[in-house]
């Protein structure tokens, strides 16, 4: 797939205020600093699109992007991220649970994950979370030009290793570095796959 065009739609927190028509959406969420912000202006050739910061917990709203003028980019809040109060993150978890279990429009959510550090038991919880709820998701493993293949190889088969033990059939992952655009066409061709 190539993406010819990509343009900021709306923000909210709310669910039942995102565009009211019948056009697919592929969102993407993962703990705060995990890369969400550089891999989406890596996919669409828009380094403006969507705001990356040194700062965790930047996107805080659900964000529609239009691709191609036929399917939606969502950029869903990041979650787990601690340095907010515990009503803030109640907050985020309500608007990131509506979205994902009660949107009609979405037929796959990307959780990112960084691929430089051990299995967090926050991301298999979540990602535990969605299996239990039948929501449909890919793994994308994000910074991998940060770290040698030998430590990638590891990372992941640590993540492989923690799955099983609640997954039957593992759920499928994508290897992605937003520098060297890895990943960049399988993830298109997926999403264009599904569409």
């Amino acid at each position: 797939m190539l993406i010819k065009t990509a343009e900021f739609l709306m923000s909210n927190q709310d669910y039942t205020k995102c565009p009211q028509d019948n056009i697919p959406e592929i969102a993407f969420i993962g703990r705060s600093n995990v890369g969400k912000s550089s891999l989406i202006n890596m996919l669409t050739n828009n380094f403006n699109l969507a705001k990356t910061s040194s700062t965790p917990g930047k996107t805080q709203l659900i964000n529609h992007f239009l691709i191609n003028k036929s399917w939606y980019l969502v950029d869903l809040p990041g979650f787990g991220y601690a340095k907010v109060s515990k009503t803030l993150r109640e907050k985020f978890k309500k608007i990131i649970d509506d979205y994902v279990l009660k949107r009609p429009n979405l037929i796959c959510l990307f959780v990112l994950v960084d691929s430089r550090i051990p299995a967090q038991k926050i991301d298999l919880e979540y990602m535990y979370w969605l299996g239990l709820n039948s929501v449909p998701f890919k793994i994308i493993f994000t910074k991998a030009d940060k770290l040698g293949v030998n430590v990638l190889k590891r990372n992941i088969k640590e993540y492989e290793v923690k799955l099983a033990e609640y997954w039957e059939t593992l759920p499928d992952f994508i290897i992605t570095s937003s520098i060297n655009r890895q990943g960049k066409e399988e993830l298109l061709n997926y999403i264009e796959s599904i569409l």
